[in-house]
């Protein structure tokens, strides 16, 4: 029971962080140089309060969910090492856009924000490749090194520990 309500909250967090990545920059391409004060105020406080109030705080628990999902089922496999890099990935698309948010509020008629298309398609093949990755499961080469996996035997490089 426990796995199936993480599990629901992870792929729920999910659905609101990969939309909040993909409105936000459309909602940011929005600003205008030339823009009323009260058009920009507009458009500021909708980026800013979903930024701060919906998108990051549905990362947050989309990410700490998938790390509880790892431990409960024991997905200890190289496609999930994969995944965690594409999630990376989002991770730092997300503190791109944050910094786009933040930028256009402090720096009003001197930040032009950068085109919503290369952040869409970024955004996009990231999304499309955890995807792949989560249902399709690939068979991938263990890139671990050997002396990672078996004990070597060696005593540690200090003394015992003090109690």
């Amino acid at each position: 029971m426990i796995l199936t309500l993480v599990k629901a909250l992870h792929i729920a967090a999910l659905i609101l962080w990969c939309a909040g990545l993909i409105a936000l920059p459309l909602v940011l391409a929005k600003h205008d140089e030339g823009e009323a004060q009260a058009d920009y105020a507009r458009l500021r406080r909708i980026t800013h309060y979903g930024y701060t109030r919906i998108v990051t705080p549905a990362a947050v628990v989309a990410i700490a969910a998938g790390t509880a999902l790892i431990f409960l089922r024991g997905v200890f496999v190289p496609w999930m090492f994969a995944k965690l890099v594409a999630v990376g990935l989002l991770v730092a698309l997300h503190a791109l856009i944050g910094h786009t948010v933040v930028q256009m509020s402090e720096r009003r008629g001197d930040y032009v924000p950068p085109s919503a298309a290369p952040l869409l398609a970024a955004t996009m093949a990231i999304m499309i490749a955890v995807l792949l990755l989560v249902l399709g499961k690939p068979q991938m080469p263990d890139l671990t090194p050997r002396w990672l996996d078996t004990p070597q035997h060696h005593q540690l490089p200090f003394g015992a520990t003090p109690t």
